[in-house]
């Protein structure tokens, strides 16, 4: 079995394409007849399903991985556990669970890299949603004390009313890209050459 494509992949931080790497070569090695039940690396492959937000092929993953991996591999239950908060939408158990393992070297970076997205996913929820937040229940979806998290939306442009501990959440302006339309184009250039000549 050759895993120098996820190696590689690993080594450049390249995590969002580890979860179809593993489902690839699960599939390459099942068709070749050969087993992989103890070498396969299965704490990778569920949290590249977990960094993508495919709580659905994760949780697949889990119910047929072997029972074997699932009592000896403590680094695929603590990824697992990372899932299952995910899938109950227990937003701070997310980082809970992340912050409850002492992660191998191998995966400790992986880990850090989606609690950094889950981070930035979180606070993109708390822009979309709300116009008022307490610090309370940002430092909850941001998985930080309050200090550190006011900080973070200070840092965004959101403001604090010190009195009540509630943010105004700061909008983001949305710039909208105008597209060029082939056809608008066609007949704008129709036009310009029908007034030149």
């Amino acid at each position: 079995m050759d895993l120098g494509g996820l190696t590689d992949a690993m080594a450049s931080k390249n995590y969002d394409i580890i979860a179809d790497i593993c489902d690839n070569l699960m599939l390459q090695v099942a068709a070749e007849g050969l087993s992989f039940e103890n070498d396969w690396p299965y704490a990778i492959h569920l949290l590249g399903h977990i960094y993508v937000g495919d709580t659905n092929s994760a949780r697949f993953l889990w119910k047929t991985m072997p029972v074997v991996a699932k009592e000896n591999q403590a680094e695929v239950v603590a990824v697992w556990s990372i899932g299952q908060k995910l899938w109950t939408k227990d937003y701070g158990g997310v980082y809970e669970a992340v912050r409850a393992f002492n992660w191998t070297s191998q995966l400790q970076p992986f880990v850090t890299a989606f609690s950094e997205s889950y981070t930035k996913k979180m606070f993109q929820l708390l822009l979309a949603a709300y116009s008022t937040i307490s610090v309370q229940d940002t430092s909850l979806f941001l998985g930080m004390n309050e200090g550190d998290a006011t900080k973070y939306v200070l840092n965004e442009g959101w403001s604090l009313d010190s009195a009540s501990q509630m943010f105004s959440v700061k909008k983001q302006s949305v710039v909208a890209e105008q597209k060029l339309d082939a056809s608008k184009l066609q007949r704008l250039t129709e036009y310009v050459f029908h007034l030149e000549h």
